[in-house]
């Protein structure tokens, strides 16, 4: 346990040495048993390789042949019964996790979340509460007393992807026309990232992604706040201190392989006359033009399904499945040209121009 403690301490975010949810203390309890059966294997080789180097080494004056041995029932017994047992010891340990894991019973207070990968993003639907996220999973925290893990369903749109947040769960494939199944019930907490662990395609490197396990209350208001539509938003009685994360701030670290911020854009109040003009020139721009062909904007005619829903943009801390940190600087430069962030990702620029590109970030920045 003390080695199993300190590895834990020194791992980086992301490690299955550092777990926060029962399915990953699982494999990481089973991942350090067999660190200690294969450290014990690779003493015992090592043991005899430096006995029998030093035990039968070639001495000075010494030219007489060695005897020569023909056959040892008792060394044929060991290299065969000792693999025997250890393939069987780390059989019997791998199935009880396997079991404990994939066989968990439902309970009723369980969460149901469809997530569908896509080239290269991911797509969360919560169906109890007809809510659809992108790239950034949104939990509740469990406990013993309140128990309310996160069932998930998994399947894919396209090619073959994996989903894998080490610290919650091992990594689980999704397949087209398959639906795989996987579990987590967080204990503490907090951000943690995760990535496409199955190469598909050009950008699979930047399929990233984060699972923010929120307090029952946080999780609540997330929901509340993701079921209005942007008419409802929109309204004046609408306080913007009661919608979280307003777009402008990104939350925890970004992903490794995510740029800062590319470009400035000025940060102007949703209140102010000018850019109010310019966010409604932008929704009829944005909705006259092919992105309404891949892109949903609840409460408008936006209803495509091929790309991330966009209705809560802004609540979200980064562009592109973590390829940047979503601030407007880092929009603007994403709609004149994904490529500047993902080259190889399935949006095209549309090759607007400058002022169409600012009008639709306008109105994009709204979409809190």
């Amino acid at each position: 346990m003390a080695f199993s403690t300190a590895v834990a301490h020194a791992s980086l975010p992301g490690s299955i040495f550092a777990p926060h949810s029962t399915p990953a203390h699982e494999e990481h309890q089973l991942s350090i048993f067999v660190l200690w059966i294969t450290l014990l294997i690779y003493l015992g080789v090592s043991g005899l390789l430096v006995y029998a180097l030093v035990r039968f080494r070639a001495r000075p004056n010494d030219d007489a042949e060695p005897p020569q041995v023909f056959g040892s029932l008792q060394i044929e017994l060991s290299w065969t019964i000792i693999p025997i047992l250890i393939i069987v010891v780390l059989f019997l340990g791998t199935a009880r996790v396997l079991f404990s894991v994939q066989d968990a019973k439902k309970p009723p207070t369980a969460l149901d979340v469809l997530v569908i990968g896509h080239q290269f993003w991911w797509e969360f639907r919560y169906p109890q509460y007809n809510v659809v996220a992108a790239n950034e999973l949104h939990v509740p925290t469990s406990s013993n007393s309140a128990p309310r893990p996160t069932f998930m369903k998994l399947t894919s749109a396209d090619v073959m992807h994996s989903f894998w947040v080490p610290q919650l769960n091992g990594k689980t494939d999704l397949l087209p026309n398959r639906v795989n199944e996987m579990w987590i019930d967080p204990q503490t907490p907090g951000m943690y990232v995760g990535q496409c662990a199955q190469f598909c395609g050009p950008q699979h490197a930047k399929m990233l992604l984060r699972v923010y396990v929120d307090t029952p209350e946080d999780f609540d208001k997330w929901i509340k706040n993701q079921q209005r539509t942007q008419a409802e938003l929109a309204a004046p009685h609408i306080a913007m201190a009661s919608i979280p994360n307003p777009g402008n701030q990104t939350r925890g670290p970004l992903p490794p392989n995510s740029p800062a911020t590319h470009g400035t854009v000025a940060a102007v109040s949703t209140e102010a006359p000018d850019n109010a003009v310019n966010a409604h020139n932008g929704q009829l721009v944005f909705e006259r033009q092919a992105c309404i062909n891949c892109h949903a904007v609840g409460g408008t005619v936006a209803n495509g399904r091929y790309g991330p829903d966009l209705t809560h943009l802004m609540s979200r801390d980064t562009l592109g499945a973590g390829a940047a940190a979503n601030t407007p600087g880092n929009l603007l430069a994403w709609i004149a040209d994904p490529n500047t962030f993902k080259p190889g990702c399935l949006m095209p620029a549309m090759h607007l121009s400058e002022r169409q590109n600012a009008q639709i970030t306008a109105y994009l920045l709204t979409l809190k």
